[in-house]
């Protein structure tokens, strides 16, 4: 991994790294991760901050149960763009599984993965209080600046509502889960 150097970074971050061991971009992970980090660190956070705690990465029930019984605000299910680990799943196979360990104890978000105002109905359908729309938005300002941004959130919810009405949903508490099928449900379907 070779990184220019970038102004607007300068001083920030260092991407020098000094690794007799493995590739640069191994020695330049270990160098910005901490490896220490573990579940009693939420409530070190917790208990420096008024602010919600929101723990973003769960793709478990395990992890989602964890995370209510440390007293998070919300959880954000995310596979941090699928770039830090081949074959993580994609966020909305395991969305349905991290909102039923919760129980409606805390809301989650779904982030990554959401193009289109079809895949919002789709998250909220799964139980998802939100979406995080990350990479369209930076898409959107890289575009168009201010201008793309307000465009593709337009788009997004232009999508969503033209879905919610074909769907028969004239409000989004209407959205309900019979109104998705699994990939695994189709195929049991096809049975």
């Amino acid at each position: 991994m070779i990184v220019p150097p970038l102004k607007n970074i300068e001083g920030l971050v260092s991407t020098e790294v000094d690794n007799d061991e493995g590739s640069i971009l191994e020695g330049f992970a270990k160098s910005i991760l901490d490896a220490s980090l573990c579940w009693r660190d939420i409530g070190w956070l917790r208990s420096i901050t008024n602010l919600p705690t929101l723990i973003k990465g769960v793709l478990t029930r395990e992890d989602a149960i964890k995370a209510t019984e440390i007293g998070v605000a919300g959880i954000v299910v995310s596979n941090h763009g699928a770039r830090q680990l081949d074959y993580t799943p994609a966020t909305i196979t395991v969305l349905e599984e991290v909102v039923h360990a919760v129980g409606g104890k805390v809301p989650v978000f779904l982030d990554g993965g959401v193009r289109r105002g079809t895949d919002v109905f789709k998250a909220l359908a799964l139980g998802a209080q939100a979406v995080l729309i990350g990479r369209p938005v930076v898409y959107g300002l890289a575009a168009k600046g201010e201008y793309g941004v307000r465009k593709v959130i337009q788009m997004l919810k232009d999508e969503l509502e033209l879905t919610m009405a074909l769907s028969g949903c004239p409000s989004v508490k209407d959205i309900t889960r019979s109104h998705v099928r699994t990939e695994h449900e189709k195929i049991h379907s096809l049975l």
